[in-house]
């Protein structure tokens, strides 16, 4: 069975039923393999890569597809979905305070490590300087689907997080631009004018970004839609406008996208559950879909000469030019070293470094099939290292183990009575365990008014002792609704001394 280039069968009434009871099985399987996924501690792209490589044409399905061009177009578009999504679980709160931080690790840091990196793969393997600035571009973007999955199964301080998550989320503009740049035919242009173009474009896709995002969020809020299912579909419209109207004006669709995504998650916008609900499934479709072409991709009997290489250039980045970019980067925020080393390894690549090695191949650069092949390999095998040995390192260095899990908030307007139903479920790690319903010393406004605890529910009390495992419903008003929602994550990490304590109890510093 051909997909790419060359003679194609005529599709017929058979073959689309063909196709589509192979997607629905993939599908299954990708599901299922979420579950294998997050009990190993390996990032889901492992599996859907090796489905892909299974259905290709070295392994049963015998699929030959190799077309780059439709590859990357599926794979920007896939992407696109994966950064609204991401942006629309950002906490404004947790990100606004590290924004310097991560904004010098996907500019500063993306130089330094483009330089190293690009450094190793020439004098190390021996590629010409085009190619090895290919390649050093193409792997220093941090994966956005690597690192949401990831990092938010690992219980860390919401600084290391928030950094690491907008990292990935704006990171992605710049590589873009310089992969560009250098697969384009000609001689590089001087980096002074590459440094100009990377901030225009950056500047047009905030502008364009806050701008859709801003106006989203006040037309949703202003105009009721006949149906609840529609406020989902609309969320991500905007959120997809926001890329087009970036890339038309010539400016990062990429970052347009993830803040205009980040505004409408931030907005309090009705129906939000369903709507986030329907985000990720969305996310899920397109890592699923965007790995499994990937696998289908490449050809793994071609990559044996290309292993060495790949360690080669990826122990320089990750032992390297990660570890020394971070070092640089956060100097001036004083972050402590534990901190740093975390987030030097939790650098994560994914689809997005292989889907950027298919632009050279789109532009005829010599040696694209070469670079795809290290991009791949060396993705692979990083990730495989990294992923599992992510909590690890976590605990080893003291972050995370002791602090408590966040509580899963979500929220419904009431709107007719102009108040919302908070669902509050208390993890195991929360230190609202044992604390009483009065002791969260919740606004004025709002109360605990059901408590759901082994499958039964009932009406508390206020001498009633919250356990792990409890769901909460709290309802409040308009007014108090975030101050609500502040008080119950400020108990959730400090307990009942929260108060006393600071907001965020004893892990407000980190």
């Amino acid at each position: 069975m051909r997909l790419g280039r060359g003679r194609e069968r005529p599709l017929t009434v058979h073959h689309l039923n063909q196709l589509l009871l192979v997607c629905s099985i993939v599908l299954l399987v990708a599901v299922a393999a979420v579950r294998i996924s997050s009990r190993s501690g390996l990032p889901s792209l492992l599996v859907y890569l090796g489905i892909g490589i299974a259905l290709g044409q070295d392994g049963f399905g015998d699929i030959h597809f190799d077309n780059a061009e439709l590859t990357q177009v599926i794979g920007y578009a896939a992407l696109v979905v994966i950064l609204a999504e991401g942006g629309l679980g950002t906490k404004w709160t947790e990100v606004r305070p590290i924004l310097p931080a991560a904004a010098a690790l996907a500019l500063t840091g993306v130089a330094v490590s483009v330089g190293v990196t690009a450094s190793a793969a020439h004098f190390l393997v021996g590629l010409e300087w085009r190619q090895a600035l290919i390649i050093g571009a193409v792997v220093s973007s941090t994966d956005a689907a690597a690192v949401f999955s990831v990092l938010r199964k690992i219980p860390l301080p919401a600084r290391v997080t928030g950094t690491l998550e907008a990292e990935s989320g704006f990171n992605d503009a710049p590589v873009v631009i310089l992969v560009v740049a250098f697969s384009s035919a000609g001689p590089v242009e001087h980096w002074y004018v590459l440094v100009g173009e990377i901030v225009l474009e950056l500047a047009i896709g905030a502008a364009i970004g806050f701008a859709v995002g801003w106006l989203g969020a006040w037309g949703l809020r202003h105009v009721a839609l006949p149906a609840s299912g529609l406020y989902p579909i609309a969320v991500m419209a905007i959120a997809v406008a926001a890329y087009a109207f970036g890339a038309i004006a010539h400016g990062s669709g990429f970052l347009a996208v993830y803040l205009a995504s980040m505004l409408l998650g931030n907005a309090k916008l009705p129906h939000w559950p369903a709507t986030r609900g329907f985000a990720e499934g969305l996310g899920w479709i397109a890592q699923i879909g965007m790995f499994v072409l990937l696998g289908l991709l490449v050809t793994p009997h071609e990559l044996g000469d290309d292993i060495v290489p790949a360690l080669l250039i990826g122990l320089a980045l990750t032992m390297v030019a990660r570890p020394l970019s971070v070092v640089l980067c956060l100097l001036p925020f004083r972050v402590p070293w534990q901190e740093q080393t975390l987030m030097s390894w939790a650098g994560l690549r994914g689809a997005v470094p292989i889907i950027l090695a298919t632009i050279p191949m789109v532009q005829g650069v010599a040696g694209s099939e070469r670079i795809f092949n290290i991009v791949f390999v060396l993705v692979v095998v990083y990730t495989l290292v990294q992923g599992p040995t992510l909590p690890w390192l976590a605990r080893t260095l003291r972050l995370g183990a002791d602090s408590a899990a966040d509580l899963g908030i979500e929220s419904a307007p009431l709107e007719r009575l102009r108040g919302h139903l908070l669902s509050v479920a208390i993890p195991a790690g929360s230190r609202m365990h044992g604390v009483e319903v009065a002791e969260l010393r919740l606004p004025s406004g709002s109360a605990v008014t059901l408590v759901v605890r082994g499958g039964r529910s009932f009406v508390p009390l206020p001498s009633t002792v919250l356990r792990r495992g409890d769901e909460l419903l709290v309802v409040a008003t308009d007014p108090v609704r975030d101050a609500a929602e502040r008080r119950l994550r400020a108990v959730g990490r400090g307990g009942k001394l929260a108060g006393w304590l600071g907001t965020d109890g004893p892990q407000a510093g980190r």
